[in-house]
């Protein structure tokens, strides 16, 4: 049994800028989060004035901003990588779907919708 049988004359469009998106996704999925990281190292070593408890909680509340901002990141890339699956879905081969046949009515007889 063929599960899925290609609508006989239809043409794939081509690939176009979501395959460009989809595979810039991973680079861009680390890069963002390998330089928010970074943000949070360089703070670590970065030479802050004052006392230790002001210190630790500026170094807490940047961290809480980038851990943010990570999650930020990651969903809109998943958002971004979602709407690009779905435009390379529907460039792809078109499927017919079985056939529904409707029972018919005897004559002088309404469906339950007509007025």
């Amino acid at each position: 049994m063929n599960w899925f049988k290609i609508l006989p004359g239809f043409q794939k469009s081509p690939p176009g800028l979501e395959r460009v998106i989809l595979r810039r996704l991973p680079r861009l999925f680390v890069g963002g989060t390998a330089a928010l990281a970074l943000v949070a190292l360089l703070a670590r070593w970065w030479p802050w004035s004052g006392e230790a408890a002001d210190i630790q909680t500026r170094l807490t509340t940047l961290d809480i901003w980038l851990v943010s901002l990570a999650v930020l990141h990651w969903t809109v890339l998943l958002t971004v990588a979602i709407g690009a699956f779905i435009v390379m879905v529907m460039k792809g081969p078109a499927y017919v779907a079985d056939a529904y046949h409707l029972p018919t009515l005897p004559p002088g007889q309404r469906g339950p919708r007509e007025p």
